[in-house]
């Protein structure tokens, strides 16, 4: 795994990739695929980083992020 601090994926610079992937909310189904993809490594990355809360187009990170609602973060 590649040490990264959150600061670094939400800076705009770290495009979505096969080991960054970044999503709008909370969708079970979704989110399982890319951990199941990330912990497959095929490509022997040592799996990625889903980061929720967060828009993209075509890969590149929309910003500002939009963020987890409070009253869901219990049940992620």
């Amino acid at each position: 795994m590649i040490s990264l601090k959150i600061e670094t994926l939400l800076e705009g610079k770290v495009v979505e990739r096969n080991r960054v992937e970044y999503k709008e909310g909370w969708n079970p189904s979704d989110i399982t695929h890319s951990i199941c993809a990330f912990a497959n490594d095929y490509a022997n990355v040592n799996g990625g980083y889903i980061v929720i809360g967060v828009e993209e187009d075509n890969g590149v990170l929309i910003l500002p992020p939009k963020g987890v609602p409070k009253e869901l973060l219990d049940r992620i």
